[in-house]
């Protein structure tokens, strides 16, 4: 699975900036991955111009695309995405770990929570992600039943984190990194529902917090 070159693809064609990156896996071995890219811009609501009127303006809506590549181990699929998080220059990778929401008294959080990770946000419709999954009811009822996880991280190459000042010596001018990622995925066990943070960064200056003034208080 070349998750980093079919990103890349995606953020040439749209030339527009990413706000971040998302993952969603059922823990279930071979079962299909949902890719979101959560771009970062706006359009007119409408092709209409008008001279001084101010036209309405939407977000521009995420991308959903389904992975169909087998896997067998919740590292393999992390090892893949550490490394595409490496080379698009994120500082870290989140990854929850999250149980199954279809059970007694299960809070409405899980269940947002779970859709939105797959791609369904039916608050807001087809305006808020457009999506190639044919399995995503599939996936959703999985995820219910079997539990799932999510990764993500925010690009600064092709990302509006780009604008950001640079205290990131790993980092290419680009925003991006070369060579391997040097960090290992950590042991997944989907009884122990959580959350970890892979640091990929490396600050190159020393931030030393000034000390707040008692006439502050």
């Amino acid at each position: 699975m070349d998750l980093f070159n079919r990103i890349q693809s995606h953020t040439d064609a749209m030339h527009v900036p990413l706000y971040a990156i998302t993952v969603g896996a059922v823990a279930k071995p071979n079962t299909p991955l949902i890719l979101t890219l959560h771009w970062h811009g706006f359009l007119r609501e409408t092709a209409l111009k008008a001279p001084h009127i101010p036209l309405p303006r939407r977000s521009i809506a995420s991308s959903a695309m389904q992975i169909n590549t087998p896997w067998h181990l919740v590292e393999e699929l992390e090892q893949v995405i550490l490394e595409a998080a490496w080379r698009m220059g994120a500082w870290d990778l989140e990854r929850t770990n999250n149980r199954p929401w279809w059970r007694l008294n299960s809070p409405l959080h899980e269940t947002v929570n779970c859709e939105r990770t797959f791609a369904h946000f039916p608050e807001t419709g087809e305006s808020t992600c457009l999506i190639d999954a044919p399995d995503q009811q599939q996936l959703l009822n999985w995820a219910a039943l079997k539990g799932y996880i999510r990764w993500l991280f925010r690009p600064r190459c092709a990302g509006i984190w780009q604008t950001i000042p640079n205290d990131d010596e790993t980092l290419e001018k680009d925003g991006s990194r070369s060579g391997t990622c040097p960090i290992s995925p950590k042991p997944y066990d989907r009884h122990r529902p959580g959350r970890i943070i892979y640091r990929l960064g490396k600050g190159s200056r020393l931030f030393v917090p000034r000390a707040a003034s008692q006439d502050a208080f």
